[in-house]
């Protein structure tokens, strides 16, 4: 199975899950700062990657233009994301409670929970590009009939 995937995809829906991840920590890090419970921040950081992963896995990633299927791509991405959002919600919850315990407080405790919110989202990466590699943004094959250019037509000139 891995030696028919498209390394350049890869690498270009890996980049995707850098920036938005890196996005996300941003928003984390303002929120758990600003005292705000770390699961809220958690799924409020979460919902702020999702809306640039989607338009840049599509778009960029799988090279799609024409317009989304709300029930075919949007909302099963959606629930992907929020999947991965609840996995990383309990990581992130189970790492505050750690650090809790441990009296981690400060950067100690910021950088704790970031290190829960990508190893949750880290793990779920590899599922997450199958299924849209696979399922979500796969689009059927062109026919061989159809990819078959066409004869070229003789020109008045050479008859």
């Amino acid at each position: 199975m891995i030696g028919r995937l498209p390394f350049a995809r890869i690498a270009r829906c890996l980049s995707v899950s850098v920036f938005t991840t890196l996005l996300s920590m941003v928003v984390l890090v303002v929120l758990v700062t600003a005292d705000v419970r770390p699961w809220l921040a958690n799924v409020v950081a979460t919902a702020v990657g999702t809306v640039p992963s989607y338009v840049l896995n599509r778009r960029w990633v799988w090279g799609l233009r024409d317009t989304s299927d709300p029930w075919r791509e949007v909302a099963p991405f959606w629930v992907l994301s929020f999947a991965g959002l609840v996995v990383s919600t309990l990581a992130v919850d189970r790492a505050d409670h750690v650090a809790a315990s441990l009296h981690l407080t400060g950067a100690t405790r910021t950088v704790g929970l970031l290190a829960a919110n990508v190893a949750a989202f880290g793990v779920l990466w590899v599922v997450q590009f199958l299924l849209l590699d696979r399922v979500l943004f796969r689009r059927p094959p062109v026919a061989a009939t159809e990819a078959r250019p066409l004869p070229p037509t003789p020109s008045r000139s050479s008859r």
